[in-house]
């Protein structure tokens, strides 16, 4: 996906983009060195996969900040669902210390925050204009 602001398939325009963090189980700070640049690596991979841009990523030693920009077919729970178990099973695979101090690399929950151009205050003060027409 290019830098524009709007995207387009056959019947949409969008603008879709999401906030998405996680965390590794119990919150271990495990995602330095290797593992975070290798995890890096996993993510923008398979986000290419599923039509995902990464935006801005930011791997912390406890948890993980995407910005994403996506199709309106994908759903945030695919998203991280599709990113979360890709990287857990070839990190766990390729760094095997992460079997031995987690019982699975990822806790089952996340954030998610809808990211837009415009405010939920215009939106609101848009529709509500609407009224008059």
């Amino acid at each position: 996906m290019d830098g524009k602001r709007w995207k387009r398939s056959a019947t949409t325009v969008y603008n879709i983009g999401y906030h998405l963090i996680w965390c590794p189980k119990y919150r271990r700070k495990v995602l330095v060195g290797e593992v975070a640049e290798r995890l890096k690596e996993l993510l923008l991979q398979k986000a290419q996969q599923i039509e995902v841009e990464i935006v801005q990523m930011e791997v912390m030693p406890d948890h993980v900040h995407l910005f994403v920009k996506t199709t309106p077919t994908n759903s945030p729970h695919f998203i991280v669902q599709q990113l979360k178990g890709y990287t857990s099973r070839v990190l766990r695979e390729e760094f095997p210390f992460l079997k031995s101090r987690l019982p699975c690399l990822w806790t089952r929950s996340y954030y998610c925050e809808t990211v837009g151009h415009i405010s939920e205050q215009a939106v609101k003060r848009y529709i509500e204009e609407q009224k008059g027409k």
